[in-house]
């Protein structure tokens, strides 16, 4: 028997990134339902990562806090090194990365990562960082509305912290008409939400505002991480099962050992 069979489970992440979480919950026995909560948008502007990426040999190293900044990064240093600019694309000094999905993102694109910290949030990346921030000049490549604990934490270490925003993070309206068929009766809930950032916890909650709706008791909250956690108590909701690795296999890990049976 399939660990997680019929578990109706909800999955949050944007449309090109909830295919992992889907294929391994379909793999326990699980029916995964993909409802996006976060669509991935082009910045206000791009000048700030193309100005960095014709200065890279400036940069001790470049920081990645998501694939997602990874993928836009590869994109405008392909277009950079097609305009045939009087300064060609080089090859970051060094390479920084949140997590393992970010650093396989690296990977895939032909570059290398030199350091991974060994909790994979800003947290503990700003503490494996700061021992190499005085005098550097580090490039945080990373979405509009991310967090400033990270800069902040190299600033005061003594880095000199350009940030180039590569996308933004916006609600998808569409997900709407979806969200009110799901919670219009208790028999098509979900047996379980899962979140995989603070932006997708807080994102549901706007869309279910729109929707004049609100979640119901009894469904299992699986967060990714004490970040998200956070995000959802703010919101007034307790994660009922938090990833003891923020990582997708972590968070497959805490539901099934609240829902497997």
């Amino acid at each position: 028997m399939r660990l997680l069979s019929n578990k109706r489970i909800l999955i949050t992440r944007t449309r090109h990134q909830a295919s992992e979480l889907a294929t391994q919950l379909e793999g326990l026995g699980a029916c995964p339902v993909l409802i996006p909560t976060i669509e991935i948008v082009a910045p206000v502007s791009y000048a700030g990562l193309d100005a960095a990426l014709a200065e890279m040999a400036s940069f001790d190293w470049v920081i990645f806090t998501s694939a997602n900044a990874v993928e836009v990064f590869d994109r405008r240093r392909g277009l950079l090194a097609g305009a045939e600019l009087a300064t060609p694309f080089v090859t970051p000094k060094k390479i920084a990365v949140i997590g393992p999905a970010t650093a396989r993102a690296v990977e895939a694109v032909g570059l290398g990562v030199d350091l991974v910290p060994p909790q994979y949030v800003a947290e503990s990346l700003a503490e494996a960082l700061v021992p190499h921030a005085r005098g550097a000049r580090m490039l945080l490549v990373r979405a509009a509305d991310a967090r400033d604990h990270l800069p902040e934490a190299l600033t005061a270490g003594g880095a000199t912290v350009t940030i180039a925003e590569a996308y933004r993070n916006q609600i998808p309206p569409e997900s709407v008409p979806a969200l009110r068929e799901m919670f219009r009766v208790p028999e098509s809930y979900p047996d379980a939400i899962t979140f995989t950032s603070a932006s997708t916890a807080r994102n549901l909650v706007a869309l279910l505002e729109v929707a004049g709706l609100r979640l119901p008791s009894g469904i299992v909250l699986a967060s990714i991480g004490p970040i998200t956690s956070q995000a959802l108590r703010e919101l007034g909701y307790e994660a009922t099962v938090e990833s003891g690795v923020p990582s997708i296999p972590g968070l497959i890990e805490a539901l099934l050992g609240c829902l497997g049976g």
